[in-house]
């Protein structure tokens, strides 16, 4: 059946917009595939462990070899690495915090990236496309005055797309914060586009990609 492996980081639990824009891609995917399977990681409310020596040395030494820290901590790398693998298409939601991703998501991917596995010359899980939702407070798009302070698609292209093989596509919802900050309240109009236009995107990179699945 298919597999779609959805993972949220906002730390915001309710308004939080890249929550919005993931559930619609979400609904919009099991629409499709009402039989399917979603795996699904709130790295807020249940927050990877940061990658520790343990895990570090235990991705580069064979499982018979492994100490009792190793082991358990390999336990782990194991699950999340085997859930990326599987999946028919992944799904995060990663909204800018301090210029870049939450310290969650990246939790999230030093265990997920392991060189001669999930990446290096053969990635394991290459092709599988991901859907990102970066959302921001303000606009850090090109030409905007703080676009050289963008490190969250710079760098997650990197990542999933140069490291991991992924198929990476963007989508980008911004001035979430102008509703809120004062300062920003000039933009709420622009918010407000900005986010209908992403729900309009999920939905369809969800059927979109549904349909490349065979049932």
């Amino acid at each position: 059946m298919p597999t779609l492996l959805h993972i949220d980081s906002s730390a915001v639990a309710d308004g939080s917009v890249s929550r919005e824009v993931t559930a619609a891609y979400r609904a919009a995917w099991q629409a499709e595939h009402p039989e399917g399977t979603v795996i699904y990681r709130d790295l807020a409310t249940d927050p990877i462990p940061h990658l520790d020596a343990h895990g570090i040395s235990a991705g580069f030494a064979p499982a018979e070899a492994h100490s009792a820290e190793q082991a358990a901590a390999f336990v782990l790398r194991e699950e999340l690495m085997a859930e990326l693998e599987t999946a028919d298409a992944v799904l995060i939601g990663a909204p800018m915090y301090n210029f870049t991703i939450p310290s969650t998501l990246k939790a999230w991917l030093d265990q997920v990236i392991l060189m001669g596995r999930t990446a290096g010359e053969t990635p394991s899980a290459k092709g599988t496309p991901v859907t990102v939702v970066a959302s921001r407070g303000g606009s850090y798009a090109p030409g905007a005055p703080r676009e050289p302070f963008e490190f969250v698609t710079t760098y997650l292209e990197k990542v999933l797309a140069g490291g991991l093989g992924l198929e990476v596509d963007f989508i980008v919802p911004e001035f979430t914060l102008a509703p809120a900050v004062p300062a920003l309240a000039d933009f709420i109009p622009n918010a407000a586009e900005s986010k209908a236009r992403a729900l309009e995107q999920a939905a369809h990179r969800a059927k979109e990609l549904a349909a490349r699945v065979a049932v």
